[in-house]
């Protein structure tokens, strides 16, 4: 759970609070905050008069998503759902849209995952269930926010809808943000000599401002991995051996196998190729472009030795679920650390103390802050480097 970022809430309450209302629509990559924010808005809005669904874990059948979206709604509702995948849509269809609160206002839902309802496609009369749920939301008096892990689906369903929809890209956490989740801001603030998130505070604040920094930038600035590093450093905190931790070597412990970033990374790598075609295929891809970024299509056709006319069709399928971008018809890993992970992870043995440390530095060096200025801090931050790693 990251902290509350109030503009990107202030964003989100403009649309609601625009006559007529827009509907923000939150993308972002797993480990985004787009849920933390849905309940905050939640709680904020108040729960009589909000809605939380939580689209993933309950699409199973239109009839049993409809009464697990009726049964705990603190709208007024009938319990009757009716029988068939069609009448069952189209009856929580008109709940969604025409629900009001017991004081008679127009109701707030907070749906999180919708794309996850083209799950019902594979029923009777509901091939194009994402279309029609998109129409009667955008036909409807009552207020919506939408989320999902996937920016191109979103971004290709809504590409020719009404205006009322406002795509919103989850934004990376500032360094401010950094500084917060690490316990730093009394340094930042010229408080020194207290303690904080990675131990005793420097009489230098430019020091704790390059440590968040550095988490910053090793961390992508995802809320997921920020976090995920602030909790292990001020875990070795609390249990006295701050000093014996830096990031990079945090970073290193939390991608050995059973480390929280390697759990992380690989469920999104798991989650998007599942949801996407060409399961091998699509793998090996990944492993091509974790050996060399920035490859072209025929260079990836080369060595999956496969023709470009399929390799392209490969390509456009982890694009589909943004595991992979292009920039100038060249491709790369959209999440830096995932390729870290693939490049450990996908192989196969686990990766040993020496591969973790090597392909770690080889990540994070080059993305330390004002490297060549302060080069006696990046050592210090990253650590030395066996006698057995070499950085490219």
């Amino acid at each position: 759970m990251v902290a509350l970022r109030p503009a990107l809430m202030r964003r989100v309450f403009a649309a609601l609070d625009a006559s007529p209302s827009r509907i923000p629509v939150l993308v972002g990559g797993c480990g985004s905050g787009r849920t933390t924010l849905l309940l905050q808005a939640r709680d904020r809005l108040g729960r009589t008069a909000t809605q939380y669904v939580d689209v993933e874990r309950t699409a199973t059948t239109p009839e049993r998503f409809a009464r697990a979206v009726f049964g705990p709604s603190p709208f007024p509702t009938s319990d009757a759902v009716p029988m068939g995948a069609r009448p069952a849509f189209d009856a929580l269809l008109a709940f969604l849209t025409h629900a009001r609160t017991s004081a008679g206002e127009p109701a707030t839902f907070l749906l999180d995952e919708f794309l996850e309802l083209r799950t019902f496609e594979s029923f009777p009369g509901l091939r194009r269930v994402l279309h029609d749920l998109v129409d009667g939301l955008a036909g409807s008096v009552n207020r919506f926010v939408l989320t999902s892990r996937y920016t191109a689906r979103t971004m290709r369903l809504l590409r020719d809808r009404t205006s009322r929809f406002e795509i919103i890209q989850m934004p990376a956490l500032t360094v401010e943000d950094t500084i917060e989740l690490l316990g730093l801001s009394a340094a930042m603030r010229g408080h020194a000599g207290g303690v904080n998130a990675v131990g005793p505070l420097s009489d230098d604040a430019h020091d704790a401002e390059y440590l968040a920094r550095t988490v910053h930038a090793i961390a992508d600035g995802r809320p997921a991995y920020v976090r995920a590093i602030a909790d292990e450093l001020a875990s070795h905190r609390e249990h006295g051996d701050a000093g014996s931790r830096d990031p990079i070597s945090t970073l290193a412990a939390l991608l050995a196998p059973d480390g929280r970033l390697s759990r992380l990374c690989n469920f999104s790598y798991e989650l998007r190729l599942h949801r996407a075609r060409g399961y091998g295929a699509l793998k090996a891809i990944l492993e091509i472009l974790a050996d060399e970024e920035g490859l072209t299509l025929t260079e990836v056709s080369h060595r999956l030795q496969r023709t470009p006319g399929s390799t392209k069709d490969y390509l456009s399928w982890l694009e589909d679920v943004d595991l992979v971008t292009a920039h100038h018809k060249r491709y790369s890993f959209t999440d830096p650390l995932l390729r870290v992970w693939v490049r450990l992870h996908c192989r196969a043995s686990a990766p040993t103390e020496d591969d973790l440390a090597r392909e770690v530095h080889r990540y994070a060096l080059p993305r330390l802050p004002q490297l060549m200025a302060q080069p006696e801090r990046a050592y210090a931050m990253a650590g030395p480097p066996s006698g057995i790693i070499e950085i490219d």
